[in-house]
């Protein structure tokens, strides 16, 4: 396990904000994040949960923790925020930087079996495992009580982590988080890219097919969708298709969808329902 390079730290809310580098066994190249520790896991002793947010496309790891307005709702539950990037960055990939919807900026939280993207593509496991072992392993937070969300292409993430593995989060929500990649133009570009033709490959990174089949303990769910996204509007988001595999699964799920009026896609979006996403998590983390 690579050692974690502090590259900065500020004081806010009770608590600190810090970004870290590392050396990434699963990118093979430099990854950074950010970290918010409430004052109790920092000289309290006291082991605080987790709450991980996936951000979408073109951003990295500072946009959410800057712009989502989630820092005063952490201290007053002392929860830990992480913020990971989106993608490797400079990995040297041959044209990870010509289209914003493909590379740099744009991982979709899989790990990619395709040339040129197979070495260094794999945000899936970066995430799930790599980076939630160096959190567990640095930092005064209690890996039993971990929750994560995301936005738009990191909603999507949030999602397909929380269905695949099972009992690991305590709950799981999203903001207009592409719900249907396999049906959509954002998804069916990247998965051909990344996973290759065979379509049956795709629906293990598929929110939408993974609810169907999910066999987990209960797992809460939140989303929140603007009506006035473009990207719902252009077919590109689909909640319904989501809402319709939780109907068939409500053994196991248990989905709160709401349609925000006027709302578009935007970190405005974010941050005006940003409380109630911590609240939804404060509440299944802090039993």
């Amino acid at each position: 396990m690579s050692e974690l390079e502090l590259v900065s730290k500020n004081r806010c809310f009770g608590g600190e904000v810090r970004k870290y580098a590392h050396s990434s066994a699963a990118t093979k190249c430099r990854m950074t994040f950010n970290i918010y520790l409430p004052d109790a896991a920092i000289s309290g002793g006291e082991r605080v949960p987790v709450l991980y947010f996936l951000s979408g496309l073109t951003c990295n790891e500072d946009n959410m923790i800057t712009k989502g307005g989630a820092l005063p709702y952490m201290s007053q539950h002392r929860i830990a925020l992480v913020t990971p990037d989106t993608s490797p960055r400079n990995a040297g990939v041959e044209g990870e930087d010509d289209d914003w919807e493909l590379g740099t900026g744009a991982g979709f939280y899989v790990d990619a079996t395709e040339d040129p993207w197979r070495t260094n593509y794999n945000m899936y496991s970066y995430v799930q495992l790599e980076l939630q072992q160096l959190i567990n392993d640095n930092f005064s937070v209690d890996y039993s009580r971990t929750s994560i969300f995301g936005h738009s292409m990191g909603g999507h993430g949030a999602l397909v982590l929380a269905l695949r593995n099972p009992g690991h989060y305590k709950s799981v929500s999203a903001f207009a988080p592409i719900c249907h990649p396999t049906t959509s133009n954002w998804g069916r570009k990247q998965f051909a890219a990344y996973l290759g033709s065979n379509e049956s490959d795709w629906v293990e990174y598929d929110a939408t097919e993974l609810l169907k089949v999910y066999d987990g303990p209960e797992l809460p769910i939140l989303v929140d969708q603007g009506d006035g996204d473009q990207f719902y509007s252009s077919k590109q988001l689909q909640p319904s298709h989501l809402v319709i595999s939780a109907e068939c699964n409500k053994r196991s799920v248990k989905l709160e969808t709401r349609m925000q009026p006027g709302y578009d896609h935007s970190y405005w979006f974010i941050q005006t329902f940003m409380e109630d996403h911590i609240e939804f998590h404060a509440k299944n983390l802090c039993k």
